[in-house]
C-alpha cells in the first residue's frame, strides 16, 4: 500500500507526457502541411506555364 500513491502520481506523469507527444506531433504535421501548401502553390503556377508552352508547341 505504501507504493500506491507513487503508482498514481507516475500514471498521471506518464498521462502528460503522453499529451505533449501527441500536441508536438500534431505541431510538426501542421508545419509539414504548411511547407507542402507552400511549395505546390510555388510550383503550380511554375508548372501550369510549362504545360501551356507545350500545348502550344503541339
Amino acid at each position: 500500500m505504501k507504493n500506491l500513491p507513487a503508482k498514481i502520481v507516475g500514471s498521471v506523469v506518464s498521462t502528460k507526457e503522453r499529451g505533449a507527444t501527441a500536441v508536438e506531433y500534431g505541431i510538426m504535421v501542421a508545419l509539414i502541411a504548411a511547407v507542402i501548401i507552400t511549395v505546390v502553390t510555388l510550383l503550380g503556377g511554375n508548372l501550369s506555364t510549362m504545360f501551356a508552352n507545350v500545348n502550344q508547341q503541339i
